[in-house]
């Protein structure tokens, strides 16, 4: 991989993390929106149908899954920024071929080519 695809892949991945941290940032404010919103509804005279407490539930499972989704995320690209440095950044863990750059522009924080990608995961899936 040259220079100037290393620099090219740099700034995707540096791009990717900051759009990753803000959407991470905005999944916080929400549940503490949320938290907010519960607590108050504690208080009030009413009180709320098992079922709308049930949805509440739910909303916040689903953005504490997305939170970690995310945060997961940011340790792929962290881990690709790192390959960047090290200059391994572009070459498959399994054969050590060059991952395509259509494949790299697509999923930047792959680690496998797509033929050794597809393998694994026909043998994941058992076929």
């Amino acid at each position: 991989m040259t220079k100037e695809d290393l620099t090219f892949f740099k700034n995707l991945l540096v791009d990717k993390k900051s759009q990753a941290n803000a959407d991470l940032q905005d999944l916080e404010r929400q549940s503490r929106i949320d938290d907010t919103k519960e607590s108050s509804d504690d208080h009030s005279s009413y009180s709320l149908h098992m079922a709308d407490r049930g949805t509440d539930a739910m909303e916040r499972e689903k953005t504490m899954l997305f939170a970690q989704r995310e945060g997961a995320y940011l340790d792929y690209l962290d881990e690709a920024l790192v390959r960047v440095e090290a200059g391994t950044y572009g070459s498959c863990r399994v054969c050590n071929e060059e991952i395509g750059r259509p494949r790299l522009e697509a999923v930047p924080t792959a680690t496998q080519c797509i033929d050794c990608k597809s393998k694994a995961d026909q043998e994941a899936s058992g076929e």
